[in-house]
């Protein structure tokens, strides 16, 4: 007999059943571990193909029309993750094992807050080089505006604003007839910082208190209640955010907002300079420095500056696309034709921490 089998028929013989049997399951259950660690270990390494990690500031609502549209192109599921606040610190901590793919913010500053802590990556694409011009995008591909936030005047029908300037809202002919949000909201800071790329920082002083000056009622609420308040009689003209006036006559009519959207007219103010255009903010995004599916998250950015995701923009959000060309909201069209300022975006982010201090030296929300 040979000596393995010999010791197999000693080892039957000789052991209890159910000590036999312990040793087996032992066995198999070290083996299942191992397996389970190998296939653990590989899906750390290996991120699941088809998909890609939207970390956002904005509403997911808002955007999730373009997401539906970019998976059904691609077959890429998007896995959004909503951040309202503390977007920078959320991924600083989160370092090497952060899944974030694709940041994005609603607020220049916000974005370039990212780029400068050093938690975005640089993208090399045509696609995207092409889509946005130079002043709204980085320089380096640390990041791209995808939408634009026009800061307009909102105005009485009855009054004729031809030309109007955003300096002119210092003058004294406005005095009690100015409504406004509180100047720290970062829509109101980026105004004043693209004042003070302008004009400097004293002359920006002079005009703020002009401002404060013609306020009819303290500086608050929304963008919204400026119209509200202009169909009240309260005050005749305001600064908000274009797209607002989309949501607001695009409501039902007879409904309030519908009624405060067609109390008002909208004009595009441009800065009192040579060359001087109508204010902008973004919405903007940029590759996270960790970004697990980084092919993916190339295409999900090039994908929102294509014509189909740059019309859902304007259609759905009726903000203003960054890509030339595209068809508008009817009701944004209506507003007549945009030239941007031109001053770069980086440039402006750079004073805001100057133009919030000028909001509170002028007590402007007071």
């Amino acid at each position: 007999m040979r000596p393995f089998a010999r010791a197999a028929r000693l080892s039957r013989t000789s052991l209890p059943a159910s000590l036999l049997l312990s040793g087996i399951a032992l066995l198999f259950a070290a083996c299942g571990q191992q397996d389970r660690q190998a296939t653990g270990a590989a899906a750390e390494s290996s991120p699941p193909a088809g998909e890609v990690t939207l970390y956002t500031t904005r509403e997911p609502g808002l955007i999730q029309p373009l997401l539906d549209a970019f998976t059904a192109q691609t077959g890429t599921r998007v896995n959004t993750v909503f951040v309202r606040d503390g977007l920078l610190e959320r991924v600083r901590a989160e370092g090497q094992r952060s899944p974030a793919d694709v940041l994005m913010t609603v607020d220049t500053g916000n974005l370039l807050d990212l780029v400068d802590a050093g938690q975005t990556r640089p993208v090399e694409s045509q696609v995207l080089a092409d889509a946005v011009p130079a002043h709204l995008r980085g320089a380096d591909g640390q990041w791209f505006a995808l939408s634009l936030r026009d800061r307009i005047l909102y105005a009485d029908k009855d009054l004729a604003l031809d030309g109007f300037t955003y300096e002119q809202l210092a003058d004294p002919k406005w005095k009690g007839k100015v409504c406004i949000r509180s100047g720290q909201h970062p829509y109101n800071t980026s105004l004043i910082a693209a004042m003070i790329a302008h004009h400097g920082a004293e002359a920006t002083e002079t005009w703020l208190r002009g401002v404060k000056a013609n306020l009819a009622r303290k500086a608050a609420g929304g963008d919204r209640d400026v119209a509200r308040d202009i169909l009240a009689g309260i005050c005749e003209i305001g600064i908000a955010n274009a797209y607002y006036v989309g949501r607001m006559k695009n409501e039902p009519e007879g409904s309030e907002q519908r009624q405060w959207g067609d109390a008002i007219q909208v004009v595009r103010p441009t800065f009192a300079i040579d060359g001087g255009g109508t204010h902008v903010n973004i919405s903007g995004a940029a590759m996270a420095l960790h970004a697990p599916n980084s092919d993916n998250a190339v295409k999900l950015l090039e994908y929102l500056v294509s014509d189909q995701a740059q019309s859902l923009y304007a259609k759905a959000n009726y903000e203003y696309p960054v890509k030339a060309g595209v068809e508008l909201d009817p009701v944004v069209a209506s507003f007549g034709p945009m030239q941007v300022d031109a001053l770069p975006l980086a440039r402006i982010a750079e004073h805001r921490r100057q133009a919030s201090e000028l909001v509170d030296r002028v007590g402007f929300d007071n």
